[in-house]
């Protein structure tokens, strides 16, 4: 079976934007890898801007999502949507 979003193509400004109660966080996907174990990622926090590399993870759903912050909140990888 394959996954939804090894089939879909990501822009290069897929973002996603969260609000965790004081500001809002921005995320960006530079790349999902060919076997969608792994995502890298442009997060703006405040201002400041850093990339990583975050594991994916699936659910119960199989739908993928990658953890973030101290309370590990779930990032969906399907709730990305290009910018124009």
């Amino acid at each position: 079976m394959k996954n939804k979003v090894s089939q879909r193509k990501f822009g290069k400004l897929s973002e996603y934007e969260m609000f965790d109660g004081d500001a809002f966080i921005t995320f960006n996907i530079v790349d999902v890898n060919g076997e969608c174990t792994s995502a890298y990622i442009a997060v703006t926090d405040r201002g400041r801007i850093s990339v990583s590399d975050y594991p994916l993870e699936k659910d119960k759903d199989g739908r993928l999502y990658f953890e973030y912050g101290s309370l590990f909140k779930r990032i969906y990888l399907d709730d990305f949507a290009e910018v124009a």
